[in-house]
């Protein structure tokens, strides 16, 4: 009994791990996507997200529907405060749609690729051609020569998130098909994979964190600020509800200020005026002569009228 006890009490003592884990919120790499937010992850401490690796469908990323077979590899590298800090790491294409290309009657021409960026980055890229028809190995092997060629002297002169950008938005694809087909008539050509395999000189272009979530922080301001601006009392127009403190001092000349303050003297001097001069006044000059009688000035324009009429 005792030891059943003594089990239930360290039980009761044993630290919580899920109370003690935080949410971070995920973000897409700087360039070229401006630290936008993909994703949120949870952890106990900031050391356990770094080198976790995170993937979105690009569609998800860029909404480009074409591409919603295209998963996008990231690998979170720091954390600042609650923000996980990703790199591109690579992409890989599903594997149905790798499939559904291949048909009766049709070649297939496939190859890997490690090549050198401008900028230092050593990535692996992996074509995949699909021709139209059955190709021999001559053509195979030539065909493969002229898309290696290409690829390498395009990355050579590219920076990686050139690169980046050729892979995802299918302009190398374009380059190569225009290439091969020199060759042999190709129905389809895309990059089966990419990967990073070594990082190279980090070039620090667009925006900062900083930047970023100061934008994000007034856009959300200002949209709260317009939800508010378009809220209106029931039972009031916009007519009865203005005020001289919600006009702007630019639209009130002092001329003006001085003839509304005559125009509400004027009717002043006779207590006993007809309701009718009164509805024709406005809801600053009914309050202004409400406030010379000692009467409160709230309510609608009709209850200034009854209350001045009285």
């Amino acid at each position: 009994m005792a030891k059943g006890a003594s089990a239930r009490a360290a039980a009761r003592r044993q630290k919580d791990k899920w109370k003690a884990k935080r949410w971070f919120s995920i973000r897409a790499p700087r360039n070229p996507w401006s630290f936008k937010v993909i994703g949120e992850t949870i952890a106990e401490d900031e050391s356990m997200l770094v080198d976790r690796p995170y993937e979105v469908m690009q569609n998800e990323l860029d909404g480009d529907f074409s591409k919603m077979h295209v998963k996008i590899k990231f690998r979170i590298k720091d954390v600042v405060g609650n923000d996980a800090l990703t790199e591109f790491v690579g992409h890989d294409v599903m594997k149905d749609f790798v499939r559904r290309q291949i048909r009766r009657d049709r070649g297939k021409v496939d190859d890997t690729i490690d090549v050198v960026t401008d900028d230092g980055y050593f990535i692996r890229i992996k074509p995949f051609i699909v021709t139209r028809s059955r190709v021999k190995g001559s053509q195979k092997q030539e065909t493969r020569s002229v898309a290696r060629n290409e690829v390498i002297t395009f990355c050579a002169k590219t920076t990686w998130i050139g690169v980046q950008q050729a892979l995802l938005d299918g302009s190398l694809e374009e380059k190569v098909t225009k290439a091969v087909s020199k060759i042999q008539p190709v129905r389809a050509v895309f990059f089966r994979k990419s990967q990073l395999i070594q990082d190279g000189v980090v070039i620090d272009d667009g925006p900062t964190l900083e930047e970023v979530k100061a934008a994000e922080k007034a856009s959300i301001e200002a949209a709260n600020q317009s939800s508010e601006d378009v809220v209106i009392e029931p039972g009031e127009s916009d007519e009865e509800t203005v005020d001289v403190a919600e006009i702007g001092d630019d639209e009130i000349s002092d001329d003006s200020l001085a003839h509304e303050e005559n125009e509400s003297e004027e009717p002043s001097e006779e207590a006993g005026e007809p309701t009718s001069d009164f509805e024709s006044m406005t809801v600053v000059q009914l309050k202004e002569l409400l406030k010379k009688a000692g009467k409160p000035v709230s309510g609608k324009k009709a209850d200034l009228v009854a209350r001045l009429s009285e």
